[in-house]
C-alpha cells in the first residue's frame, strides 16, 4: 500500500470527517487541503473566490497538493474540485492511495444544504448545481481512484471499516504483484 491516503469526492461526501477519524485509527497525521488554504490566507474560501475567482483558488489548491504530496504516512482530505485540474490528478495519483467517497447528489445535498460557507452552492437550485458538478467531476474521481467507497446513510465507523478493508485488499494485491 502507498504511504499516503488521499480522500476525494464532492463536497459533503465526508472527506474531512472520515479522514480525521481514519488518520486517528491509523495513527498518522491528518491534513485537509481546504483548511490549509484558509489557515495560510487568513480568509474563508468564499473570500478567496470573491477576490481571486475560482482560478486563483485552484492555483492555491495545486500548490498545497504539491506540498502535501511530499509528506509521508498521512491521510489527506482534498477539496471537492481539486481533481478538475489534470496536474492535481497526477500529483495525488503518483504519491498516494486515492479513495473516492462516492455519494448521490441528493445525499450530498442533505448533508450540506444549511452550510453557507460553500461558494459553489450559493445558487438558485443548489441540488441541481450538485447534480451538474457530480456529472462533470465524477469521471475524474473514478479515473483517479484506487478505491471507490459508496457512502450514503451509513455511520462514519461503517465507512471507515469499508476503507480499511479495501486498503488491506490493496496491500495484499501490492504484495502479490511484487
Amino acid at each position: 500500500m502507498k504511504q499516503k491516503i488521499f480522500l476525494v469526492g464532492l463536497m459533503g461526501a465526508g472527506k474531512s470527517t472520515v479522514g480525521r477519524q481514519l488518520a486517528r485509527r491509523l495513527r498518522v497525521d491528518f491534513y485537509d487541503s481546504d483548511r490549509l488554504i484558509v489557515e495560510r490566507t487568513g480568509v474563508p474560501i468564499a473570500t478567496i473566490f470573491d477576490i481571486e475567482g475560482e482560478d486563483g483558488f485552484r492555483e492555491r489548491e495545486t500548490q498545497v497538493l504539491q506540498e502535501l504530496s511530499t509528506y509521508q504516512g498521512c491521510v489527506i482530505a482534498t477539496g471537492g474540485g481539486s481533481l478538475i485540474r489534470p496536474e492535481n490528478r497526477e500529483i495525488i495519483k503518483n504519491s498516494g492511495c486515492v479513495v473516492y467517497l462516492r455519494a448521490s447528489a441528493e445525499k450530498l445535498y442533505s448533508r450540506i444544504k444549511h452550510d453557507k460557507a460553500r461558494p459553489l452552492m450559493q445558487t438558485e437550485n443548489p441540488l441541481q448545481t450538485l447534480r451538474d458538478l457530480l456529472a462533470v467531476r465524477e469521471p475524474a474521481y473514478l479515473d483517479t481512484a484506487d478505491i471507490v467507497i459508496r457512502t450514503g446513510h451509513e455511520k462514519v465507523s461503517v465507512v471507515m471499516h469499508r476503507i480499511e478493508k479495501a486498503l488491506r485488499r490493496e496491500r495484499r494485491n501490492a504484495n502479490i504483484n511484487r
